[in-house]
């Protein structure tokens, strides 16, 4: 399952902008897979599929929960996917049904089957909801906690 590295396991998180949710997963999951000590099998990332943040920080919320966690975000700025994304990752993994709506059209599909939504790998599916929509990042932290209880084992 690992077509573009042969030492690592690619997962690219995607949300709308990539200053909420998409980040937050992608500073969780090098975190949860740093104590799983599996840092060097993962290559992680996250993108928006809108354009509307280009180059914005972490919001607030999200760096306000990561710091509480002593994880630095500072560095991160929002990037759109590209193509090239599909080939370069093994993984494109959404926060809801409308990102994955997104993927789909940009990508022209998904022949390779790559792309999901996160909580698809629990064992209670559903979307997690936009902070930036509800104010609530401590849900959205909840959510993405309980799966990534379960993802590091079902991407090796």
């Amino acid at each position: 399952m690992n077509p573009s590295h042969d030492a690592e396991i690619s997962v690219l998180f995607v949300c709308h902008g990539n200053i909420c949710r998409s980040t937050m997963a992608e500073f969780l999951m090098k975190r949860r897979v740093e104590e799983l000590g599996l840092r060097d099998s993962f290559r992680i990332e996250s993108a928006a599929t809108s354009s509307e943040e280009i180059g914005s920080p972490v919001h607030p919320g999200t760096k306000r929960i990561l710091n509480r966690l002593g994880i630095d975000c500072s560095a991160k700025r929002a990037r759109k996917i590209t193509r090239e994304d599909y080939r370069n990752f093994d993984y494109i993994i959404g926060m809801d049904g409308r990102n994955k709506q997104n993927l789909l059209r940009f990508f022209g599909g998904d022949p390779e089957g790559k792309i999901s939504l996160v909580m698809d790998y629990t064992p209670a599916p559903r979307d997690v909801l936009d902070p930036w929509y509800t104010g609530d990042f401590e849900a959205t932290y909840r959510d993405l906690i309980y799966a990534l209880n379960f993802l590091p084992e079902k991407l090796k």
